[in-house]
């Protein structure tokens, strides 16, 4: 018996990145800005012009900066109007998540999100992964209710490493909410995690970098952190590993 074909779901930051990934035959991709810093809210231009270039669903990360996930008064102002101009501008569904100090999930910030965010779908991003007990978290999480999915490593760095964890709440989930696993899913790896696990949806970057098209060029100046890529280096997603990352699963999902 075959095992169900996993949907793809793209992390992206740009039009080029949008296009790339639905030639590479994604599902969905998920619209970030700032993805050194794991993805923050991209702004309404980019969310209007990707959503003109492709047809596949765009889900916007409502993010209103790096770090922790424990926002003060007026972030979470931020993220309700950032939610507002997703909803006008035509998004398909918004990406966000909430705790407490104590690394619980914030259940009543978090569903008035939801309900704001309605009728659009919805994922708890990676907040999950610093909760204090994913196994309770999950339970708050479905217990919100209007939430799809939860993207997910494991409690852990990558989904490699957080494989049992994922495990455990695919089963402990029993279908009431997709179980999205996500972070360093790349094509030598891909299969053996799908043969340990089903999974209906995957999240991967896919990502390559391409040369700029500048000629003149400064060495010496860093316009954001220095360890990051090169002003000349641009990070794009590849369609070539995109589709070979959907190959393997197809392979093992034939199995």
């Amino acid at each position: 018996m075959s095992k169900t074909i996993p949907k793809f779901e793209v992390c992206i930051d740009s039009v080029q990145s949008a296009v790339n990934a639905e030639n590479g035959k994604a599902s969905r991709v998920e619209l970030c800005s700032n993805l050194v810093e794991g993805g923050t809210t991209p702004s309404s231009g980019m969310i209007a012009a990707i959503l003109e270039r492709i047809k596949i669903p765009v889900m916007v990360m409502i993010r209103p900066r790096g770090g922790d996930f424990c926002y003060s008064d007026d972030e979470f102002k931020v993220m309700c109007l950032d939610i507002q101009h997703a909803k006008l501008l035509g998004a398909h569904g918004v990406v966000f998540g909430i705790l407490k100090p104590d690394g619980n999930v914030d259940i009543d910030r978090v569903s008035k999100l939801v309900d704001f965010a309605k009728p659009l779908k919805v994922t708890f991003h990676r907040a999950f992964d610093m909760t204090n007990n994913p196994f309770k978290a999950l339970e708050d999480i479905i217990s919100i209710g209007g939430i799809q999915r939860i993207l997910t490593s494991g409690h852990d760095s990558t989904v490699l490493e957080g494989l049992d964890t994922i495990i455990k709440l695919v089963k402990q989930a029993n279908d009431r909410i997709v179980i999205m696993a996500g972070g360093g899913i790349r094509e030598s790896n891909i299969e053996r995690i799908l043969s340990a696990i089903e999974l209906k949806e995957i999240h991967v970057a896919a990502s390559t970098t391409i040369p700029s098209a500048m000629e003149y060029k400064i060495s010496t100046i860093h316009m954001g952190r220095a360890y990051y890529n090169s002003e000349y280096m641009i990070n794009v997603v590849s369609e070539e590993r995109l589709k070979e990352m959907i190959s393997a699963s197809d392979r093992e999902s034939s199995k």
